[in-house]
């Protein structure tokens, strides 16, 4: 018989947790839950690491090299270390490669930890990469644990990290940084802590475009459970009902303000105050077209010649669009529906870069939920045998992506 991946949670329990014991404690019994975890995250990431070193220094590459200086590693330390002000014409006249396309918090983080520490500035990126990375994998064992136990929790945690493109988790790249911001303000939503949600939303929405997709969450999730909480109030107490649920509204308010508030900063430096970000990344050649130009590449792919990274990306889609619908069928929370539609709006609907596609529904971890769910109530040897090979195959792959293809993820 098929495992039965249904989240045993109902979709409106987001009532808030209240512990005794202060902020600090309910961390520290946090951190002790998730360590089986997170231990277990950090051996797949550090093997992932020295398959990679291994066949660099056999190829006469340098690894450290690959994971800071590759592709748009090289536009973020670049700017970490000199602020915006990088424009670089394409080949193409219409291409024109603007640093404004880059959002601005994990620049600021690197230059940060980089002047507190003294280190190099590829050093701080990849130091402010893998502490995200961690921050991200606590996240995302907590909303894991909290829709279907810890069994589950761990097993999500060790299925996002060894995602045939994990090894962008350990690269001077957004997305786990992204990914951290977002766990956490989805497990703050699934909670009621609703003015955290939308903190984290913000600050998700400074770190990468798709961010939009946190604070959109975030936003519908408080606009239905005000609803909600509407709803089911008799018609004299809906003041009272509206002064108590402030934090509801006060989140939905916070999450949108770090992606808009970047996106119209932009728009007023080009002069165009609600397009001038978009005119930017036209000029890289990333506009949304719903879909038209990926498309096209899958077509050019399935008729002609094949490069490894193009079939992988259409079956790595493939594969999430089919645990997309899974997650729908177990009736989720609404914020985790939210973000994983627009994460894959945003990555089926642009145009170029369709390579990059899996990296961008990388930070969709609640994807993986059904399958972390079949696979907690599976036999152990069935676990670590499913595991292993997807371990394997996310290690060789990202060795091949850096070291081997020079492909970008």
């Amino acid at each position: 018989m098929p495992a039965d991946t249904r989240l045993p949670v109902r979709a409106g329990d987001d009532r808030p947790v209240r512990l005794r014991s202060g902020w600090h404690g309910q961390a520290r019994k946090a951190l002790r839950r998730a360590a089986p975890a997170l231990g277990i995250y950090a051996a797949v990431r550090l093997c992932g690491l020295l398959v990679l070193a291994l066949w660099s220094w056999h190829a006469g590459k340098q690894p450290g090299r690959l994971l800071g200086r590759s592709w748009d590693s090289v536009w973020y330390v670049r700017l970490a270390e000199h602020g915006y002000g990088t424009v670089v014409h394409g080949t193409d006249p219409s291409h024109i490669y603007n640093d404004l396309a880059f959002f601005p918090l994990y620049p600021l983080l690197v230059r940060g930890l980089r002047t507190t520490l003294s280190l190099g500035f590829v050093e701080a990126a990849l130091l402010v990469s893998w502490a995200a990375a961690a921050v991200a994998a606590w996240g995302i064992y907590a909303v894991g644990e909290r829709l279907a136990g810890r069994r589950a929790g761990v097993l999500l945690v060790v299925l996002w990290g060894v995602l045939p493109h994990a090894i962008v988790q350990s690269m001077a790249y957004t997305e786990s940084l992204m990914t951290a911001f977002a766990a956490w303000a989805l497990y703050a939503a699934l909670t009621g802590r609703w003015l955290w949600a939308g903190t984290f939303a913000a600050l998700a929405g400074l770190s990468r475009p798709n961010g939009v997709a946190v604070a959109a969450a975030v936003s519908l999730g408080a606009a239905w459970q005000i609803c909600q909480l509407w709803r089911n109030r008799a018609p004299d107490s809906l003041s009272l009902s509206a002064r108590q649920d402030w934090r509801l509204w006060a989140g939905a308010a916070l999450a949108p303000l770090g992606w808009t508030g970047y996106v119209l900063w932009v728009g007023r430096r080009k002069g165009s105050p609600l397009f001038g970000y978009f005119a930017v990344q036209r000029g890289w050649g990333s506009k949304f077209d719903f879909g038209q130009d990926g498309w096209e590449t899958v077509r050019r792919t399935v008729l002609g010649p094949m490069r490894l990274p193009y079939p992988m990306t259409i079956a790595l889609v493939s594969v999430a669009l089919v645990l997309f619908v899974l997650l729908l069928l177990d009736r989720p929370p609404l914020a985790l529906v939210v973000y994983s539609g627009v994460l894959f709006v945003i990555a089926l609907g642009g145009a170029r870069y369709f390579g990059c596609k899996p990296r961008f529904l990388l930070p969709a971890f609640p994807l993986l939920l059904p399958l972390a769910v079949g696979m907690a109530r599976a036999r152990t040897r069935t676990v670590v045998v499913t595991a292993g090979a997807l371990a394997g195959l996310s290690w060789c792959y990202g060795t091949y992506l850096l070291a081997i293809a020079a492909s970008a993820p």
